[in-house]
């Protein structure tokens, strides 16, 4: 993970002065462009340290290497529910939720108890029904 990580961290350093220099353009006047570059850096800057501490957590992966084979990257990969319907629930609750901040307040908590109950189900989706455990 050591390039995924360096890369969003080079690109959060490269964001900052953008956003620098985005707002002398704009002379401070609008604030979404510069604000929404020093967001995007502060993003891209906590991905990059998440990816480089969980690489030193777990080790280089047969990606990372230079001396790995093919077969050293085949097995499970991970836990994946493609049967699940909800994460579209929870795709629903986010476009609610943003649809709710542009039309209306009431469409907002629509969508964020929406929300609560998609992440409540998908949670617990393996706690009860056919593929308890």
């Amino acid at each position: 993970m050591k390039v995924e990580s360096w890369l969003f961290m080079l690109l959060g350093v490269f964001f900052i002065p953008v956003a620098v220099v985005y707002g002398f353009m704009v002379d401070w006047q609008e604030h979404v462009g510069y604000l929404a570059l020093m967001l995007l850096s502060a993003l891209c800057l906590m991905v990059g340290v998440y990816l480089h501490f969980t690489g030193n957590r777990i080790g280089p992966r047969p990606e990372d290497r230079l001396d790995a084979e093919v077969h050293e990257g085949s097995g499970e990969q991970g836990h994946f529910s493609p049967w699940s319907w909800w994460p579209l629930v929870l795709g629903l609750a986010c476009f609610f939720g943003f649809l709710g901040l542009a039309v209306g307040w009431w469409v907002f908590l629509f969508g964020a108890g929406l929300a609560v109950i998609a992440l409540v189900g998908w949670v617990y989706e393996y706690s009860r029904g056919d593929h308890a455990h």
